[in-house]
């Protein structure tokens, strides 16, 4: 039996996690990786911190019951969706209520990925710097090899899809964003969304206050040899 999805948050409406859609965000609980910018440190733990509120899955559930007809659809993200085994009957049971479903995911679970992805109608996946560079924003060694597998998943599915990358100049250099725009290009990716850095308590000291946008003469030159790309 396995236990229902571990909820560590939930919005019941959102704008802008699922780009031209109405959607709730049902963020779950844990993350194994800890990338230097992470907007949601608490999310990381498996077990929650203790005092923290609490969101159980039955009540997402009856939530969305009363917003039938009025969202078009329930994004899952995290932490990391894809680390829950609830993950595919959640969504088999959002589906049944008549939503679509959006995930966002850093890709760190290939396979559990590929479970996933019959059940996707959107997908959003991080593609945080080259994939042989990766310790250096998630201070987990290797931890770009999931992700190639799964930008590879991602691609061959057909599905609906928008490559994620946050950008700081102290993470991302110029020279490796040219590089990953013209691998992404290569590989047949259509849409790539280039996030600015926008600081929180937690990452100031080591990152610097307010936001950090990427140059428009960068953004020009990534649009010259990368799929299709956006700034956000």
């Amino acid at each position: 039996m396995i236990p229902p999805l571990d909820v560590g948050g939930f919005t019941p409406l959102s704008t802008t996690d699922w780009p031209g859609q109405l959607a709730a965000v049902v963020f779950v609980q844990g993350c194994p990786w800890r990338c230097h910018y992470c907007h949601n440190p608490s999310l990381q733990p498996r077990q929650p911190p203790c005092g923290r509120d609490t969101h159980t899955w039955g009540k997402v559930l009856d939530t969305l019951r009363q917003r039938q007809g009025l969202l078009d659809g329930v994004v899952f993200s995290g932490g990391e969706p894809t680390l829950d085994a609830a993950l595919v009957p959640a969504m088999h049971e959002v589906r049944e209520l008549g939503f679509q479903v959006g995930l966002h995911t850093a890709g760190l679970y290939p396979q559990r990925l590929a479970s996933v992805l019959p059940l996707v109608d959107w997908v959003a996946l991080d593609i945080k710097t080259e994939f042989e560079d990766y310790k250096a924003i998630t201070s987990v060694p290797r931890s770009g090899e999931p992700v190639r597998e799964s930008l590879a998943l991602v691609l061959g599915s057909g599905k609906a899809h928008e490559l994620r990358t946050t950008w700081h100049p102290e993470l991302l250099s110029e020279a490796t964003l040219l590089r990953m725009a013209r691998m992404l290009q290569a590989a047949g990716a259509r849409h790539w969304v280039l996030q600015g850095y926008r600081a929180t308590p937690l990452t100031e000291a080591a990152l610097g206050p307010g936001e950090r946008m990427p140059p428009d003469a960068l953004v020009a030159r990534l649009r010259l040899v990368g799929p299709t790309l956006s700034v956000r």
